[in-house]
């Protein structure tokens, strides 16, 4: 077994910029008018599903993927079924996904989940604990396992009993099912993210 990282993961955060976010993106986001009919659907399928409206910019790192339409729309069904229908409550998934994104060490994930935490109730202070990860004091058991079920499907590819027996103890049956579905769809992401050199609003400033 491959111990997880449950405390604080240090790495060169410039160096994995200058990686993953220098001289990107690796191909440029389209336009609106270029995208194609197919692609088009799925513009309007997510504008739908997240209540967005027309007046507000796509985002680059959309307008980037539906390059290849037919890949971007398997994501994005993925997607909305995890995050706009998604079981597991966004507070949570929130909290996943930062510790998700700051072990892929992913600029942007983080950077963008920074955000979205913020509209989902996660607090700067927690923000800050989730760098430190699931054995920082301050944690309910529940929250703890949240982040430790992250850290120990990155670290081994299976969530470890005890930690199951936690989140089962809160999670229903569909949570359980969606939480490791969850954390591989964004990991994905991540890589893809990643290797496109999408860029973030800001820097990686985790510290």
């Amino acid at each position: 077994m491959t111990q997880p990282t449950t405390g604080r993961y240090e790495f060169d955060a410039d160096a994995r910029l200058a990686q993953t976010v220098e001289h990107g993106p690796r191909y440029a986001p389209l336009t609106l008018a270029e995208v194609s009919p197919e692609g088009q659907e799925q513009v309007d399928a997510i504008r739908a599903a997240f209540s967005i409206p027309e007046s507000r910019p796509f985002p680059d790192v959309s307008l980037i993927t539906l390059r290849h339409p037919g890949m971007f729309k398997g994501q994005m069904v993925l997607g909305i079924e995890l995050a706009a229908k998604g079981t597991i409550p966004a507070r949570d998934r929130e909290l996943a996904v930062l510790r998700l994104a700051l072990l892929a060490r992913a600029p942007f994930e983080w950077c963008e989940h920074v955000d979205i935490g913020k509209a989902f109730g996660v607090t700067l202070e927690e923000i800050e604990r989730v760098i430190d990860g699931s054995e920082a004091p301050g944690w309910t058991p529940h929250e703890s396992a949240v982040l430790r079920g992250v850290e120990e499907l990155l670290a081994d590819h299976c969530i470890a009993d005890a930690t199951w027996d936690v989140l089962a103890q809160t999670y229903d049956e569909k949570q359980m099912l969606e939480y490791p579905m969850l954390i591989g769809s964004y990991l994905m992401t991540a890589l893809q993210q990643n290797s496109l050199k999408i860029q973030p609003k800001g820097g990686f400033d985790y510290r």
